[in-house]
């Protein structure tokens, strides 16, 4: 994983999932060539940003499939 200290500095189309709805509680995730993927949060487009792999971007859409970051909140 890298750190991107302003996520409005890459050149990439930003998406957040069609379930959002006007939700300002997103993430939203872009991708540069299909190996590398970048999140951040949609409340700060000028904030930072992750970049992931591939593989780490599959796992974090499973984890968030599974529930695993309810944390009880639902």
């Amino acid at each position: 994983m890298t750190f991107i200290p302003n996520a409005a500095a890459l050149n990439v189309t930003w998406r957040k999932s069609s379930r959002s709805n006007e939700s300002t509680n997103c993430v939203e995730f872009a991708s540069s060539d299909g190996m590398v993927s970048y999140v951040r949060d949609s409340k700060d487009p000028s904030g930072p940003a992750l970049t992931l792999t591939a593989a780490a971007h599959a796992a974090f859409i499973t984890a968030v499939a599974n529930g695993e970051f309810d944390f009880g909140l639902f």
